[in-house]
C-alpha cells in the first residue's frame, strides 16, 4: 500500500527538518570477492526484539548497495565518535573506502570495523521500496558492544559527540 502524501515543502527542506533528530552512524559491509565491500548509512533502528531483526534504509542511486545485498552476510558497525574521517570515507563516492581502516571479516564473510561502538553480523531479511528509498531488514546473527567507546552522533547535518 503506497500512502498518497501531499508535498508541501522541497526534498531540501523536508531534510533539513530531519537533520534535527541526532542519530548514529553505521557501516555496512561484507568481504565480496576476497575485498571489503561497504557503505556508510545513517539511517538504522531496530525493528524487532524477537526474532532480532534492524534495518538500514539505501537510497536508490546508491552502486554500491546492488552489489551488497547478494552477500551472505553483512556488517553493521556502530561507528565510534573517533571514527569521523572513516565515515566520510566510507560515504565517498568512488574512494578506496577502506584504505587505512582497520578490520576484520567473520567466518560468513561479513565486514566489522575495527574500534567500532558495536557491531551486528547480519543477512537480509527483506527489502521493501519506498519512494526514493529501500527499507533493508536484517535478521541478527550475533552481535556484541563496547560501552567504553562513545557513538559517533550526527546532528544538524554536523559530527558531533554525546555530552555526559
Amino acid at each position: 500500500m503506497t500512502a498518497n502524501i501531499q508535498r508541501a515543502h522541497s526534498p531540501a527542506h523536508f531534510r533539513r527538518v530531519l537533520s534535527s533528530f541526532p542519530t548514529g552512524v553505521t557501516a555496512l559491509a561484507a568481504c565480496m570477492g576476497g575485498s571489503p565491500l561497504g557503505m556508510a548509512a545513517s539511517s538504522f533502528t531496530s525493528v524487532s526484539l524477537d526474532p532480532p531483526i534492524v534495518s538500514v534504509c539505501v537510497g536508490h542511486g546508491s552502486t554500491t548497495w546492488p552489489r551488497l545485498r547478494a552477500a551472505a552476510r553483512l556488517g553493521v558497525s556502530v561507528l565510534g565518535e573517533h571514527q569521523e574521517e572513516a565515515c566520510r570515507r566510507l560515504a565517498a563516492p568512488g574512494a578506496d573506502r577502506f584504505s587505512g581502516l582497520g578490520w576484520h571479516s567473520t567466518p560468513g564473510g561479513a565486514v566489522l570495523v575495527t574500534g567500532a561502538a558495536a557491531w551486528l553480523e547480519c543477512s537480509v531479511e527483506r527489502e521493501v521500496a519506498v519512494g526514493d528509498h529501500d527499507v533493508v531488514m536484517l535478521a541478527v546473527h550475533d552481535l556484541d558492544s563496547d560501552a567504553a567507546v562513545p557513538p559517533l552522533v550526527v546532528h544538524g547535518s554536523r559530527y558531533t559527540r554525546l555530552a555526559s
